[in-house]
């Protein structure tokens, strides 16, 4: 069965919570790993997240003739 696509605030919030439980220590070897695995499949998802926003940032400038434009954003302007 697909997993349901959690959005990225859910995502942060679990992967807090496998953080939490790894630095306890307490989870038992095989537990450990596979909070570990789906850690780094949430990182992944969120970063695909968030790239996909990054595309989707633009800003507004004013053109020379006084009218708002859209612009990509530009990382560093």
């Amino acid at each position: 069965m697909a997993e349901k696509k959690q959005s990225f605030e859910q995502a942060m919030t679990r992967l807090e919570e496998i953080v939490a439980a790894l630095d306890g220590g307490e989870a038992p070897l095989e537990e450990s790993l596979t909070l570990f695995e789906e850690g780094a499949k949430l990182v992944k998802q969120c970063t695909l997240q968030l790239e996909k926003a990054e595309q989707r940032v633009t800003k507004l400038t004013v053109t020379k003739e006084g009218e708002l434009t859209e612009v990509p954003f530009e990382e560093g302007i």
